[in-house]
């Protein structure tokens, strides 16, 4: 079968812009090759792997697993599903962070469930900022040290759940993408958000728990005038805006995402907050 047939094909199922992300992963050749090659002839392996492929994004499997890569920050990024796949939306707390830590000194930054490591490694290769980050998943960590190895960014990883293995130390800027969805929104059950981690998407509870320890806790690694920023959930700006006034921060900020949506919430502790 050609590529013109094998693409034909494959458009029955599922998007064009997706077909051609799919076929050139396969041949490791850029949309551009295959445009002037329509005629090549894929040999039969090559066509039963790409129909699998096809048939596995037609089933809802995320292109970017099936890819083993998503851009963040201009840098790709190896995701498998051990980790959440990396969103444009987060790019704002990058963005948010580097506006406290600044270019000057060598902030301290702990990112909290990291993940892919995208945050961290990020803050790492755009800023000076001494970096630690922590996950409660061993196979979270293990895409976050790849990542952080093939980008060569100076990043410690910790096996911690939340502050709890962390050694003792006080850091200047404390960022996390948590879990907040509720355990009974019915977008884990659509989508992408199927095939992703649901320890990485839901506390299992109201979408609030994991946001509310953060905030209670974080006091206790945190150096005086230090910032705490989190992402969280498009309805849940009231709900942190409380939490971060009984935990006592001041200079609450409230950042909205592209499409005017409160997405990014954080502030500073002062002398007052008494550490936990």
């Amino acid at each position: 079968m050609t590529l013109t047939e094998a693409l034909a094909e494959a458009r029955q199922r599922i998007p064009p812009a997706e077909v051609r992300l799919l076929l050139g992963h396969l041949l490791t050749r850029p949309t551009a090759w295959l445009e002037a090659h329509r005629e090549e002839t894929l040999t039969t392996d090559q066509l039963a792997e790409f129909r699998a492929l096809v048939a596995r994004r037609a089933a809802g499997e995320p292109v970017a697993y099936l890819l083993g890569n998503r851009e963040f920050y201009g840098r790709d990024f190896a995701v498998t599903p051990a980790v959440l796949i990396p969103r444009p939306e987060t790019e704002l707390l990058v963005e948010v962070a580097l506006g406290k830590v600044g270019t000057g000194g060598t902030a301290k930054i702990l990112d909290l469930g990291t993940g892919s490591g995208c945050i961290a490694i990020t803050l790492a290769l755009e800023s000076p900022a001494q970096v630690t980050a922590v996950d409660i998943s061993l196979a979270a960590l293990s895409v976050a040290r790849e990542n952080a190895a093939q980008l060569e960014a100076s990043v410690d990883f910790i096996e911690s759940d939340w502050y709890t293995a962390l050694p003792s130390s006080q850091f200047d800027l404390i960022v996390a993408n948590p879990p907040y969805i509720a355990a009974d929104d019915r977008h884990l059950t659509e989508g992408d958000l199927r095939f992703e981690p649901l320890q990485a998407l839901t506390d299992q509870m109201d979408g609030v728990a994991a946001l509310r320890r953060i905030i209670a806790d974080a006091p206790s690694c945190m150096a005086e005038g230090g910032w705490l920023f989190f992402e969280h959930g498009y309805d849940q700006a009231a709900a942190v805006l409380n939490l971060l006034h009984v935990a006592g921060f001041a200079d609450i900020e409230q950042h909205c995402d592209l499409a005017g949506i409160v997405r990014v919430s954080g502030g500073r502790r002062v002398s007052e907050n008494a550490c936990i």
